[in-house]
């Protein structure tokens, strides 16, 4: 069963709410790595390296849950 239309669009909301979100995240951790000491300071920047791929991937799901909700009949 595919839920109904509105229930997609929020869903694709949320995720382009989280894909922002963890743009805020990855700034935050990158700034704060800059406050460790130099024996952290790499692996605090490669965590936010990592938390910086997140939001594309976030993005397209939501884009994806959108098409569906295009396509999807409405309840």
């Amino acid at each position: 069963m595919i839920p109904n239309a509105a229930l997609l669009r929020r869903t694709a909301l949320v995720s382009r709410a989280v894909s922002l979100s963890s743009i805020a995240l990855c700034i935050g951790l990158w700034i704060r790595a800059k406050t460790v000491d130099q024996e952290e300071r790499g692996n605090a920047e490669r965590r936010a390296i990592f938390v910086g791929l997140w939001p594309a991937m976030f993005w397209l799901i939501g884009d994806s849950i959108d098409d569906v909700a295009h396509r999807a009949p409405e309840r």
